[in-house]
């Protein structure tokens, strides 16, 4: 039994569900989602394995457009489910990664005002040190951490798409944002919750 989202004309369960005997259709799934699951692939991985990565998302889904119940959840954190799912193969490159954004100095030898230095100098302290202390949590706090403040998703979409108990996202993030708040002396720069969703801070 569908969902009334499903049966709704353009909605993105019902465009899914066109597609199986209109491939074509599929398109628009892509159109729509595209941008920003490459964001999200970039902000873990970098530019160049989103390139690949966000294309390899599409085409999985478009594959397994049989198997979506839109009874279970949404098209858009299916999706970021598959993407993250995904990075899982490449724990060991995000890890080098944050890594290598944590040893990165800044260079203010660009600007010239004084006061933009300064701004500048602390935006790449904190980028550092947050890399850092996403190197170090562990990977289902990460994924949770990073679905919420890089995808914009509410609890309820990153259980779907990790499939795990919605319980289970509360106490992850919990954890993250713990750990997170103790890399920073006691403030957490994410500032992650389900109503907001603030840019990555350590985007490329």
């Amino acid at each position: 039994m569908s969902t009334p989202a499903a049966r709704m004309a353009g909605s993105d369960e019902a465009v899914l569900a066109e597609s199986l005997s209109s491939p074509e259709r599929f398109g628009e799934l892509y159109s729509r989602y595209f941008a920003e699951v490459y964001r999200y692939l970039a902000g873990r991985l970098g530019a160049d394995a989103a390139d690949d990565l966000a294309a390899e998302t599409f085409l999985a889904a478009f594959r397994r457009r049989g198997t979506f119940d839109p009874d279970l959840g949404a098209v858009r954190p299916w999706l970021y489910g598959i993407a993250t799912n995904l990075v899982a193969r490449h724990r060991r490159a995000e890890s080098r990664r944050y890594a290598a954004l944590a040893r990165i100095g800044a260079d203010p030898a660009a600007d010239s005002e004084e006061e933009q230095i300064a701004e500048r100098l602390t935006a790449w302290q904190v980028r550092r040190s947050l890399a850092g202390a996403l190197a170090r949590l562990p990977e289902g706090d990460r994924d949770v951490l990073l679905l919420i403040a890089i995808g914009g998703l509410s609890y309820a979409e990153v259980a779907f798409a990790l499939s795990v108990p919605e319980g289970t996202v509360g106490s992850r993030l919990n954890r993250a944002r713990r750990k997170l708040a103790a890399a920073f002396g006691g403030t957490n720069p994410a500032a992650v919750s389900q109503a907001t969703a603030p840019a990555s801070p350590w985007r490329s």
